[in-house]
């Protein structure tokens, strides 16, 4: 017989949870029961793996310690990953004893709350027990107290070693309902994901990719959702103020967007797109700040140039052609 024990507390000597902890693995090891304790407080970055332990476990034992509220956030990220990536046909045949120690308050809570969890994951129970701890050496060294934590560990192996049925619970239709909102992985995808939800490195790397393409279509469609592909080409055709014996072109490097803007001026036609063209007249750079602040008619192309907010080469008298073909400082 395997019995798995997962401990859910600090750690710490005076920790009344390992005392009782300690008598239950002793009348175990008398009748023989392979016993393997996981102390999830030493197992911080591999908990999500840990429902392939149960792989081979014909009951375990949840032992909570109640410090101050509730059974402690270690033993619930391992019911977390029981109810994502465990093996629910493995757990439905799995007895869980659920032992709680309070040195506050809420051992019953506690008690109550892990069978809960475990009847939602379909799994079996077997009667467990609760204690209140006002002092650890007396609760330690008391023989009644001994004797009866003793006893229910024959209870434990008794329960397990005879396969005791137990009545049907209205958490397994709950559960029945529940699971569809659940991830339905087989027993390996399960086991394989649960590894990559431990993995520091591989889950960095993978909110590093969901960064990086958040930026990547971040920047095709815009800060405030544009498309920018197509962003500042409507402004500008809508805007545009045809000039008769008028031809020039414009190569507008949007700096911080890494974006090139190119537009062609032949009298009443306009062509504009995102491309280079080396052979443009004027080659100006400036920001996406400054070219949106020009389309909002906030400032002209001249008032840019002469405020340094925009470089450019060319001809001067080109470059200020700009704020006449273009009338956003009029509308």
């Amino acid at each position: 017989m395997n019995i798995n024990i997962y401990y859910g507390g600090r750690g710490v000597i005076e920790d009344p949870t390992l005392s009782v902890l300690k008598k239950i693995e002793s009348v175990l090891d008398e009748l023989r029961v392979n016993v393997t304790r996981y102390n999830l407080y030493d197992m911080k970055n591999s908990i999500m793996t840990l429902p392939q332990t149960l792989k081979d476990a014909d009951g375990i034992i949840l032992a909570a310690s109640v410090e101050w509220n509730g059974i402690g956030g270690y033993l619930q990220l391992f019911l977390d990953a029981c109810w994502l990536y465990g093996d629910k046909s493995k757990i439905s045949q799995i007895y869980m004893t659920p032992v709680v120690i309070s040195t506050t308050y809420g051992e019953k809570e506690g008690l109550l709350s892990l069978t809960n969890a475990w009847e939602l994951l379909g799994g079996k129970i077997c009667q467990g027990f609760s204690a209140y701890v006002e002092d650890y050496i007396d609760f330690e060294s008391n023989v009644s107290y001994g004797s009866y934590i003793e006893k229910r560990a024959e209870n434990i192996y008794r329960t397990i070693s005879q396969h005791i049925m137990t009545l049907p619970s209205s958490s397994l239709a709950i559960k029945q309902n529940l699971i569809h909102t659940s991830l339905e992985l087989t027993p390996q995808e399960g086991e394989q994901l649960s590894k990559y939800v431990s993995d520091d490195i591989y889950v960095q790397k993978q909110k590093e990719d969901i960064e990086e393409l958040a930026s990547y279509f971040k920047g095709i469609l815009g800060e405030d959702g544009f498309d920018s592909e197509t962003e500042f080409i409507k402004p500008f055709k809508s805007q545009f103020v045809p000039q008769d014996n008028f031809s020039a072109s414009y190569m507008l490097i949007i700096e911080d967007k890494k974006k090139t803007l190119y537009i062609k001026v032949e009298n009443k036609d306009l062509y504009i797109k995102y491309e280079k063209n080396s052979s443009a007249d004027i080659v100006a750079k400036l920001s996406h700040e400054c070219l949106d602040n020009i389309i909002r008619g906030r400032m002209t192309f001249q008032r840019a140039f002469m405020t340094g907010e925009m470089t450019a080469k060319g001809n001067f008298k080109t470059l200020r052609m700009l704020d006449q073909v273009f009338a956003f400082n009029q509308s």
